[in-house]
């Protein structure tokens, strides 16, 4: 017989589990004492769940196996709720196992108890509470066979006290050998046969699209076709965008130069769209066709409602439609091409300006000098990230790590955590927010106790920027959206972190070299000018592409 608790661990071993990250309580020391033991899986200790929920789905986005975290019951469940909702909307595999009192006698009424397989339900794939020790195995096999699967998200198990106590004598389940389904050969010959007969055909790759064969095959279609691409935020580098094809990242909403060699396209070959991404196009009768291929159907709306759809495994699909199609030298992506040679002009006009406090697109172009090719950035959100989305080149997938699903703040931090954890021999860099960074800074301790080597960028404008923009946008007077910042060197060091502020655009170049070669976490605080946000992204921008 078994100790419950020990057949959980053994499970999670089972399968293939690293990292345990999370905040243990009162009612996970069973499942902790188990934890102990093993050979196989290292416990990362958080400052706070929403942290450890962070990391575990960055571990999900970077390996495609399901990140693991651990929080006790009540306000510890609580705190993974934001996690949970940034890896189910993200598309990132993540287990999060929590605690709970004894369920089948209990001597303390009520206290921190909450319904948190209920809370769970409507921002996970899958909540269960083990109520026998024998479904230990069953449950946690589906709950990763759920996570991993197509369209990746999270799961939760809630793991009482008096169950993590019982003897079994069940044994893990090991996975099963599976595929995913092939696309159907006459779809992709429909889809192929619109593709050669169209005008202009245009490639946009979305967030189902970033995975690690799709980023060859649809590599290979672009050598073979020569058909432009642009990407949204979460198909960031999945084929590298230095490449001559690229025309841009569909950073903004509408009227950016990206939006211009959308509009001179007749047949769109949407690759990976998810719904929960800002939409880069909005179809309207008349307009281009669209084929729509990705792992599931069309999610049909009044702005989307594709002609042809290739459902299956997109790499496959795209290897299927790259064997069959035949390249048609009458395509023309001229007007494409020019949208594309206008943006790179317009950003070049800033990328130079030296201003301090810092203008961003001088920023962006720094930041690119600086990091390898193969060199992570993970962003928090704010006005910014859109800067990083249009401006910075990924020469690799997963190297920007930005949230354009559920856009919460304070996961810039973590996120590089995880990625340093993952990919020790790369360079990462968090860029956060002032006020994303605060939202988890208590991880720095983490970090240094971890000894990750990663450089943290802290965009200080001391106030909530993004906001602060729209608010001026809208019409609205500049009101309570100021904040004050700690002295940001001092606090860094305070936790062990090696802490620097920049002083000029040349000091932030410099100091961009010198940290990414420096052991440790280095912290580099960076007064940022965004007060020409609104006339370069609202105005000029629009104006510039509007005369493409």
């Amino acid at each position: 017989m078994t100790k419950a608790s020990d057949l959980f661990v053994k499970c999670l071993e089972e399968e293939g589990v690293e990292y345990m990250f999370g905040v243990p309580g009162e009612e996970n020391l069973d499942f902790l004492d188990s934890l102990s033991r093993s050979t196989k899986i290292k416990l990362i200790l958080n400052r706070h769940e929403q942290a450890a929920g962070f990391m575990a789905a960055t571990y999900g986005r970077h390996t495609g196996k399901a990140g693991v975290c651990m929080a006790t019951l009540g306000p510890g469940a609580t705190n993974f709720v934001t996690a949970a909702a940034y890896a189910q909307l993200g598309g990132m595999p993540m287990m999060m196992i929590t605690g709970q009192k004894p369920i089948k006698s209990s001597k303390q009424g009520r206290f921190q108890i909450l319904d948190v397989v209920d809370m769970m339900r409507p921002i996970t794939k899958f909540t269960h509470q083990m109520a026998s020790a024998d479904n230990i195995p069953s449950r946690v096999r589906e709950a990763f066979r759920l996570a991993q699967e197509e369209k990746p998200g999270a799961v939760h198990i809630e793991f009482p006290e008096d169950i993590a106590d019982e003897e079994t004598d069940s044994l893990p389940i090991p996975a099963s050998l599976s595929r995913r389904p092939a696309a159907d050969p006459k779809a992709v010959r429909a889809a192929v046969k619109k593709i050669e007969g169209a005008k202009s055909p245009l490639l946009v790759i979305g967030a189902g699209g970033n995975r690690a064969m799709t980023s060859r095959m649809l590599s290979q279609f672009v050598e073979k076709t020569g058909i432009p691409f642009l990407t949204t935020q979460l198909g960031k580098g999945v084929i590298d965008e230095d490449h001559p094809k690229f025309v841009g990242c569909a950073a903004l909403s509408g009227g950016d130069f990206v939006h211009r060699a959308i509009a001179s396209a007749d047949v769109i070959i949407n690759v990976g769209h998810d719904v929960i991404e800002k939409p880069p196009f909005f179809m309207q009768k008349g307009t281009a066709e669209v084929i729509h291929v990705s792992f599931r159907s069309a999610e049909v709306d009044p702005v989307y409602f594709p002609q042809i759809e290739v459902v299956g495994d997109i790499a496959n699909a795209i290897w299927q439609m790259k064997e069959d199609i035949l390249p048609n030298k009458s395509w023309d992506f001229s007007k494409m091409m020019k949208a594309r040679e206008a943006e790179v002009a317009h950003a070049a006009q800033y990328s130079g300006d030296t201003r301090c406090p810092i203008f961003p697109p001088f920023l962006v172009d720094q930041v690119r000098k600086a990091m390898p090719s193969d060199g992570i950035i993970c962003l928090d959100n704010g006005v910014y990230k859109i800067w990083f989305a249009r401006n910075y080149h990924a020469h690799a997938p997963n190297t920007v790590l930005l949230d354009n699903a559920l856009a919460t703040m304070g996961a810039g931090l973590p996120s590089a955590m995880a990625s340093s954890m993952v990919y020790p021999d790369r360079k990462v860099m968090a860029i956060c927010g002032d006020g994303g960074f605060m939202m988890n800074s208590q991880e720095m301790e983490t970090a240094v106790r971890l000894k990750l080597n990663i450089v943290v960028l802290i965009l200080n404008d001391n106030s909530y920027g993004m906001i602060r923009w729209k608010q001026a946008n809208m019409g609205f007077k500049d009101w309570g959206l100021t904040y004050g910042n700690p002295d940001f060197v001092k606090y860094a060091e305070s936790y062990g972190a090696t802490g620097h502020r920049v002083t000029s655009a040349a000091h932030l170049t410099e100091l961009l070299s010198q940290c990414l070669d420096a052991p440790g976490v280095q912290l580099i605080e960076v007064p940022m000018d965004y007060s020409e946000n609104d006339r370069i992204l609202n105005k000029e921008i629009k104006q510039v592409s509007a005369a493409v």
